[in-house]
């Protein structure tokens, strides 16, 4: 039988008949990973000689000035055995500590490009089994291999596709760039601010969402706690459930409305999300925070002031040593926040919903070439992107 259980082995017999070589994980890869020189976390620097890949999401996440080891025999591939994210990577390196696996093509790029072992590896769906080691999986996998002028037609296709979907990112970027930059144009810099300040609990109610660890089931209502909320949203994807029992007596204490901010207090500190849709979940060590019906504050304000450098600032004041890792329910109330004319703010609203909208488009549009970019990579890899004698017009 060809491949593992993590691949669609009808595609694989369907490639083999196609001609395509259909060789073993090993066959392909060397675990190059010893001669790489690890940097600890705390041994990164913002700015410096050689960039540090690690096995998180950001694509290099540190920089080192040493100039021995470095490794440089790229091209080559990263994988994150904990988090299962793959980097293609043709600069010299060092890399993080924890997690890495570097993963060395056996070929000259004359024979297999390193680039479409990469693109074919991203197709692979390997099981999220928390944080532990995932290369073991990985290693299971075969990999079917064309001849080279088909590797870099699959290749100059999912480059540019893959060209494109980074524009639009940027684009997305540059949107959020744009209404911290008029945050701080209209309203100045927080810390030092000329408007008048309120005790945040003055001017709001603010609460937490319940301490206790009620029972999960396996259907139910959501429990919303600080890993639900990513990137400004609240993602239910992998979120636990309780029964309705549990869910009524948290919201006793502390229910959600529309409108209302919440954002976690404890691991990633901030991070505030206005709710803004029907919230049929109760939530649990984050902070919530309701707005008197005459207040002096809006949500779309304090959302963006609480997302500012003005929350570490106030963080900082608070934290005893060491790496502040919870906000207490009582630092949170007694924030200090700047209270600009409601007219100001009004202002602000305005124009961050117009940005927001074009947010939302381009959003969709993101979508849309994503989808389009995992349609293109599967038929890519079952040999049906495009007839052999021909490269397509894009």
């Amino acid at each position: 039988m060809i491949g593992s259980k993590y691949q669609n082995r009808k595609t694989l017999s369907n490639l083999d008949e196609k001609k395509w070589d259909i060789l073993t994980f090993n066959d392909v890869f060397i675990d190059d990973t010893r001669k790489a020189t690890k940097v600890k976390k705390e041994d990164y620097l913002e700015t410096g000689d050689f960039p540090i890949v690690d096995q998180g999401k950001d694509y290099i996440t540190g920089y080192t000035n040493l100039k021995e080891e470095v490794y440089d025999n790229t091209p080559l591939i990263i994988f994150g055995d904990h988090t299962r994210i793959l980097k293609y990577i043709d600069f010299p390196i060092f890399i993080g500590a924890d997690g890495v696996k570097l993963l060395k093509n056996r070929f000259s790029e004359k024979e297999v490009l390193t680039k479409y072992l990469y693109y074919y590896l991203c197709t692979i769906n390997i099981p999220d089994t928390g944080y532990n080691r995932h290369f073991k999986y990985l290693k299971e996998i075969v990999i079917p291999i064309p001849d080279i002028e088909m590797q870099k037609r699959i290749v100059q296709i999912l480059d540019k596709a893959q060209e494109l979907i980074d524009k639009r990112k940027a684009q997305i970027e540059a949107l959020d760039q744009l209404t911290q930059s008029v945050f701080l144009e209209m309203f100045g810099d927080p810390i030092n601010t000329k408007w008048k300040t309120e005790k945040l609990s003055e001017i709001t109610d603010v609460r937490d969402g319940t301490h206790d660890s009620p029972k999960y089931i396996q259907k139910g209502y959501p429990l919303v706690t600080s890993k639900n909320i990513k990137d400004g949203e609240i993602d239910l994807t992998n979120v636990n459930y309780i029964s309705e029992e549990d869910y009524e007596k948290i919201n006793q204490r502390s229910k959600v409305d529309i409108g209302d901010i919440i954002m976690p207090m404890i691991g990633t500190i901030g991070n505030p999300v206005i709710v803004n849709v029907e919230p049929n979940f109760a939530i649990k060590n984050v902070a919530l925070i309701k707005f008197y019906p005459d207040t002096c504050i809006i949500n779309i304000y304090l959302k963006y002031l609480l997302d500012s450098h003005y929350l570490d600032f106030v963080l900082s004041k608070n934290r005893r040593g060491g790496t502040q890792k919870f906000l207490s329910l009582k630092n949170i109330r007694n924030m200090e926040i700047p209270v600009p004319p409601i007219k100001l703010q009004k202002d602000f609203t305005k124009v961050i919903r117009e940005i927001n909208e074009k947010k939302k488009l381009l959003n969709k549009s993101l979508d849309e070439m994503v989808n389009a970019y995992n349609s293109i990579m599967q038929r890519a890899f079952k040999g049906e992107l495009f007839t052999e004698d021909k490269v397509p017009n894009h």
